[in-house]
């Protein structure tokens, strides 16, 4: 019997009696992160990492039942034995190791194998199976160091400076924003969103070190903000509070600004190919590192990624699950692009 199914209301294992990231309300759900797409409220009782469960407390309110692993921590549930590893995402991010009677399997959730330098790197986990996203599953989708991602934010904040424009990027509140942060602090002062301060408390609070941010209030004067970097959630992206600004100039940071129509997303300045999920090499790679006999693709390119699998002798198979529609890297428009020759000449 296989140890996971796909069911109506998400990933079950039935030897365990338990869901991972389910849609709907379930007794136990087992969860990879703190996405909205990935936990919903009305579960009995949520198991996370330690570091997600101030995000659930935040995001679903504070009288949930939860209870929290450490990376590598065991534990077992009706045979089943349980243990997150790292997934890189965003902070507390895991992928969920399942074993019984000698069958392993892994769910991934989302993840990057880049090393971000504030979420938990990436650490593949051996299995036979193993359930895989592929939100950036075609080969056009190949990140530039993120060094250079933050050198090229840091030139076009100081550019804007000169020009007396407002630097405001847009990311989000959780994982993108924190990621910004911590790669961008040391230079201009960094002003935030209460949505992304908020979140922020609750890390601190956690034990999670961020460097000192601002949070924006009605107190701050535009002439302030103009001074150093703002960064809003997507939701403001083409709200009044920017075009009140002075001068705003507005800056996307999504692994869609890879390609060239998706820069030039709405009325925004500026895209930087910033993503929180694995890139064509990064998938692959961490694929291959699990030596799994079968993929499950999930959210994102599934028919082009699972055919590809297959062609390289990777047994894969296309589910469709309700991730994806919601949260970090969410599709910004309409522009998305097909596997088509053009998008192919990126494959070397």
């Amino acid at each position: 019997m296989a140890l996971i199914t796909f069911t109506s209301k998400g990933i079950y294992c039935k030897q365990g009696d338990f869901y991972i990231d389910p849609w709907k309300p379930v007794k136990l759900a087992v969860t990879t992160h703190g996405h909205a797409d990935h936990v919903k409220w009305g579960n009995d009782v949520y198991l996370c990492h330690e570091l997600t469960k101030p995000v659930l407390l935040h995001r679903l309110g504070a009288d949930l039942k939860i209870q929290t692993l450490r990376y590598g921590e065991e534990i077992t549930i009706n045979g089943v034995k349980l243990s997150l590893h790292p997934a890189g995402h965003v902070i507390g991010s895991a992928q969920i190791r399942l074993e019984y009677k000698g069958e392993i399997a892994v769910v991934s959730g989302d993840y990057k194998v880049a090393d971000d330098g504030i979420s938990t790197a990436f650490e593949p986990v051996k299995c036979h199976t193993f359930v895989s996203e592929s939100t950036f599953g075609l080969p056009i989708y190949k990140w530039q160091p993120q060094e250079v991602i933050f050198q090229q934010i840091r030139d076009w904040a100081t550019q804007n400076q000169a020009q007396q424009k407002t630097s405001v990027l847009v990311a989000y509140s959780l994982g993108k924003a924190q990621r910004l942060i911590h790669g961008l602090s040391g230079n201009e002062p960094i002003y935030v969103h209460q949505s992304i301060a908020n979140l922020n408390d609750a890390f601190v609070a956690a034990g999670v070190k961020l460097p000192q941010t601002v949070r924006i209030t009605t107190d701050i004067r535009k002439e302030e903000l103009q001074q150093g970097i703002v960064i809003v959630p997507p939701a403001l992206a083409d709200g009044r509070w920017i075009k009140n600004l002075q001068q705003a100039a507005t800056g996307v940071c999504s692994g869609w600004m890879q390609v060239r129509a998706s820069r030039r997303w709405r009325s925004a300045d500026a895209g930087f190919a910033l993503s929180d999920h694995a890139d064509w090499p990064g998938l692959l790679s961490a694929i291959s590192a699990t030596s799994a006999e079968k993929v499950f693709v999930t959210h994102g390119f599934t028919a082009t990624f699972s055919k590809y699998l297959n062609e390289i002798g990777i047994p894969a198979e296309e589910v469709k699950t309700q991730y994806g529609q919601e949260e970090d890297d969410a599709p910004l428009t309409d522009q998305v692009p097909e596997y088509t020759e053009e998008t192919k000449e990126h494959t070397d």
